[in-house]
């Protein structure tokens, strides 16, 4: 039985160390491990723009109760405890990228084989793990290259745009407002953190070139998307499968309905009790 390295002890610490005083509990980074020993799997996931770790909790328990080591990092600026925070108005591409890379020193010393998992912006720092680290697999979620409703040609200018002028907060729910639920998550979105995922989209795609290191990437959308941009995830699927076609998969999930939150069980327990088992799938494919 192979133990964890001191190495992997410190990053972990390092991991841990990254929750501050003003970080709620719900938006602490979520360990689900088997003591210090090294699995055949480690399965890192990444949430969503204004969300936590708690929006994986319950799909990492299942994938600890199945012998694997989780991580559920939280996400640079998110998960404060109070839920009108404006620390999310800082985020920057940098964020994430290093973000990312201290996510995968994690996640190295946990298993023998790496699969990273995301959901919207986490689909998209999926996405750029896996044309950067030859791990497993990486599975995108509703991944962001874009909104639904702004054609992909205008979004570069408008990203652009957005961060000239001065960060505005926008309710996700303007009639819930402050009231939206779950509980764990900010109510409201700054149009400078979205235009620097943007920025990040608009690298991952650019580097489409320079092919997949990972093993597999595998695109999960849904028919119905209400949110992000399906067709921006197709054109990247496409520019990614010319350069080696064995590394991609799409998966189209039908039957669904309009909606871009399929994974969170607290705000749509029926839509995630359908889709969580085809996701279980996916990450274990292979392993």
């Amino acid at each position: 039985m192979t133990r964890f390295t001191d190495e992997t002890r410190a990053v972990i610490e390092r991991l841990r160390r990254r929750d501050h005083e003003r970080v709620s509990e719900a938006g602490r980074t979520k360990l689900l491990l088997h003591g210090d020993e090294v699995r055949p799997l480690a399965v890192v996931l990444f949430h969503g723009l204004s969300a936590s770790p708690t929006q994986f909790v319950r799909f990492a328990h299942d994938l600890h109760a199945r012998g694997h080591n989780v991580i559920v990092p939280r996400l640079p600026r998110h998960g404060h405890s109070d839920r009108l925070s404006t620390a999310l108005a800082h985020l920057t591409a940098d964020d994430l990228r290093s973000f990312a890379r201290e996510s995968m020193a994690a996640a190295r010393g946990l298993g023998e084989r790496i699969v990273v998992g995301g959901f919207s912006l986490g689909g998209l720092i999926a996405t750029w793990v896996a044309e950067r680290e030859p791990i497993a697999r990486a599975v995108a979620i509703a991944p962001f290259f874009g909104v639904s409703w702004i054609p992909n040609r205008f979004m570069k200018n408008l990203a652009h745009a957005m961060l000239r002028i001065p960060n505005q907060f926008q309710w996700w729910d303007p009639l819930q407002r402050e009231r939206q639920l779950p509980a764990h998550g900010y109510p409201r979105y700054a149009t400078h953190a979205l235009a620097q995922a943007y920025l990040l989209a608009r690298e991952v795609m650019d580097s489409a070139d320079d092919g997949i290191a990972a093993e597999k990437l595998i695109f999960v959308t849904n028919a119905r998307e209400a949110a992000v941009n399906n067709r921006a995830v197709r054109r990247l699927e496409a520019h990614l499968r010319a350069k080696d076609a064995r590394r991609l998969d799409h998966v189209v999930l039908t039957g669904i309905p309009f909606s871009h939150d399929i994974i969170e069980p607290l705000r749509h327990p029926e839509i995630a009790a359908r889709v969580y088992p085809q996701l279980l799938e996916l990450i274990e494919r292979g392993s």
